[in-house]
């Protein structure tokens, strides 16, 4: 079976709907910064978004370990647990960096946005899915996934800028 990272690389429009509007980019992995996870797991940058930030894979294993996003910032928070889930995050809610109340209103009010400056946006979104053959759950559900695994990941992912042994602040709170 086809890896999705090949997948989306092999799909110019998935690879293009996930720079933006989901601000994924496979070609941005470089974090910048010596960091490392508190439980000495593994670490993989394999993407990055337009401001720095950086998608790491955790542990041992293929696409299917959890998913740590950390900011430019110092903010960082377990996302998914496997790129596929992943993946629909970005497709269905790629606003979730700015939606901290988990909650549908905020979520609607952002789609609001995105859907102004491209109006086509749905019809794209359902087009990457079925080329990367992902069915994609409800808003709700992505949100309410993303917030059990960003408040509940523990201290297996918690990300630590090496330099000065200091840990990233979360980027969403409990």
């Amino acid at each position: 079976m086809q890896s999705l990272i090949t997948a989306i690389r092999e799909h110019d429009d998935a690879a293009h709907f996930l720079a933006w509007p989901g601000d994924f980019d496979l070609d941005r992995a470089d974090h910048g910064e010596d960091v490392h996870l508190a439980s000495g797991a593994t670490l993989e940058g394999f993407a990055g978004d337009g401001a720095g930030g950086t998608f790491f894979f955790c542990g041992d294993g293929g696409e299917e370990r959890p998913v740590l996003y950390a900011d430019s910032e110092g903010g960082a928070a377990l996302i998914a647990i496997g790129l596929p889930e992943l993946i629909r995050l970005l497709l269905v809610a790629p606003w979730w960096r700015d939606c901290r109340g988990f909650t549908a209103e905020e979520s609607g009010e952002l789609a609001a946005e995105y859907l102004e400056d491209m109006p086509d946006m749905l019809v794209q979104r359902d087009r990457v899915a079925a080329a990367l053959g992902l069915d994609l759950p409800a808003e709700a559900d992505v949100l309410t996934r993303l917030r059990e695994v960003a408040t509940a990941a523990g201290e297996d992912f918690i990300l630590i800028f090496t330099p000065e042994d200091e840990p990233y602040d979360p980027l969403f709170k409990g």
